[in-house]
């Protein structure tokens, strides 16, 4: 439901804020006082056209944010995580134009596009009335609600149609992936063989290109090692080198380790000394005698880089990515080769799935057909409760070429004409925002809402007296089970709404303002007043209140 709206600088607005209930909820107002404007700007909000003309005079750009509360709403939540946007229970729409044409758009304050909203808003209420917000009039919606009307039945044969649709595209799929033409398959098994026979003829091996990396560095710098190890090795083993000093440091020390344990144990460390020189000579002279300078053993590894290299940017960027390439060719290849095989099981399967969809959908289409008749039979008749005595209403259900739809092959398309002698015609091609509204309380209604929010504009123009009287107990029905928010100028409405608000417009000569205010129960009864007649006598006072009271014992009797 919409817990708040407000807006800034919008056509006479400069401000205003409306906190909503649940129930039946409406605003009214004299003539030109901007309720028209409130609901444009609704619609500004929830996605609809707009440009900077909406802007109040003197300003340089308009806001309008609407605040819901969302509970239980797995399209909604799905949708939000799609859009990255955290909420808990509410939704912050927020979006505003400014003069130089940029339009901002945020929902619970993360920035998104124009569509994402419209997607988001069309879950969250629908607003009906001469507005874009049409959303009956796009027919994938028009079979949603004859869906809807049907309930259960129509959605066990969609819960029987999905596994088999799965079914089939997989097939579908597979017959694809694996085969195609002959000419693509003889072309791909070519292909494969190829690369299965390249792979394998390489054989490579875990961690073999670290290893000859470390060869071709070691071989690239045999020069420099050779003479880094010599040198090693003649600083300690040449004439008058390390050892030799420390063999004569040795022999000295010998003299007087007997004198001192102080010059044993400096004797000992020497000695010590002595036998890791000899060590380090001997593992320098060892390495150096291993230098691999073979320009043969340089050519091999550079060649198997190459084809290591030759391999990660045909098949994979490591030798375990190889693998697993390597792998599911060999897998393919084999499905390929038996393809004949094959191609029979996935045909097979896909002819039984397209089978049984086809007895399926046709369960539905006559299942629609049924559900059609009732729907435009009661449509109808609310229609005329409505104060439409010559409306006609048909849902025409026809079929198409659907295979694999989870909706069928039906069609669904709602026909409407709104006077006598006039022809049923596309209800988007000839209804009018007056007409639209009560078309879709009058299918609300019949078709029911739960837990929704509709917002109707002008579904009073035209009706008076006791037709004035039924929408207004028809609203107060589908209040008990959705949120209504209308705009009203009949009495009779006003009298039956569980809240109330006053739209003013206070006009001083130099600047005009539209602001809501809340009503209280003394308000409403003014306000009933005021539309009754503008009489402020105590006999109209009394009329306003007995109105009020049978409004409130209506509604205390369902």
């Amino acid at each position: 439901m919409i817990k708040s709206i407000r807006l800034k600088n919008i056509a006479v607005i400069e401000r205003a804020e409306i906190e909503l209930e649940n129930g039946l909820n409406v605003l009214s107002g004299e003539t030109g006082a901007g309720k028209t404007v409130i609901i444009n700007a609704i619609n500004f909000a929830l996605g609809a056209k707009a440009d900077k003309t909406m802007i109040r005079h003197g300003e340089t750009y308009a806001e309008a944010e609407i605040c819901f509360t969302v509970s239980n709403c797995s399209e909604v939540q799905s949708v939000l995580n799609e859009y990255g946007v955290e909420f808990d229970d509410e939704i912050i729409v927020k979006r505003k134009i400014t003069l130089e044409g940029r339009s901002d758009v945020k929902i619970n304050g993360e920035t998104v596009t124009l569509t994402m909203l419209k997607k988001l808003s069309s879950l969250l209420c629908d607003v009906y009335g001469q507005s874009e917000h049409y959303s009956l009039l796009n027919q994938n919606n028009q079979l949603a609600v004859l869906d809807g009307f049907i309930g259960k039945e129509i959605q066990d044969l969609k819960n029987k149609a999905l596994p088999i649709i799965e079914s089939v595209k997989s097939a579908k799929k597979a017959l694809q992936d694996n085969g195609g033409d002959e000419r693509s398959r003889a072309i791909r098994l070519d292909v494969l063989k190829y690369q299965i026979n390249e792979i394998e003829k390489a054989e490579l091996y875990e961690g073999e290109e670290d290893e000859l990396l470390e060869k071709q560095a070691l071989i690239k710098n045999a020069k420099k090692i050779g003479e880094s190890l010599s040198n090693v090795n003649g600083a300690l083993y040449s004439d008058g080198g390390a050892c030799d000093v420390i063999s004569s440091a040795i022999s000295s020390l010998h003299k007087i380790i007997e004198l001192s344990s102080d010059y044993s144990a400096l004797y000992d460390r020497l000695y010590s000394l002595k036998a890791e020189a000899d060590d380090i000579a001997s593992e320098a002279e060892n390495l150096l005698s291993n230098i691999d300078l073979d320009e043969f053993e340089s050519t091999r590894i550079e060649s198997r880089l190459d084809l290591i290299k030759t391999l990660k940017r045909k098949y994979g960027n490591s030798y375990a990515e190889i693998v697993e390439y390597f792998q599911k060719s060999q897998i393919e290849c084999e499905n390929l080769e038996n393809f004949e095989r094959l191609s029979i099981e996935y045909q097979n399967q896909i002819e039984r799935g397209l089978s049984e969809l086809k007895a399926i959908y046709k369960d539905m289409y006559n299942l629609r057909l049924n559900y059609a008749l009732k729907l435009s039979s009661q449509v109808e008749s609310e229609l005329k409760t409505l104060g439409m005595k010559s409306a006609k209403f048909e849902v025409l259900v026809t079929e198409n070429d659907s295979e694999l739809s989870l909706n069928g092959n039906s069609e669904v398309e709602f026909l409407f004409s709104s006077n006598a002698g006039e022809p049923l015609k596309n209800m988007s091609k000839i209804i009018s925002g007056g007409e639209m509204s009560r078309f879709m309380l009058s299918l609300k209604i019949v078709a029911g809402g739960n837990g929704e929010t509709y917002i109707f504009d002008e579904i009073d123009a035209g009706i008076s007296g006791e037709v004035a009287k039924i929408v207004a107990e028809k609203f107060v029905l589908l209040s008990k089970k959705s949120q209504i928010i209308t705009i009203s100028h009949l009495p009779q409405i006003v009298s039956y709404a569980d809240f109330n608000y006053k739209i003013l417009k206070d006009d001083n000569g130099l600047v005009t303002k539209t602001t809501v205010s809340k009503l209280d129960y003394n308000g409403k009864i003014k306000e009933v007043m005021r539309l009754v007649g503008g009489d402020s006598g105590e006999t109209a006072k009394n009329h306003a209140i007995e109105s009020v009271r049978l409004a409130s014992d209506y509604k205390k009797s369902i």
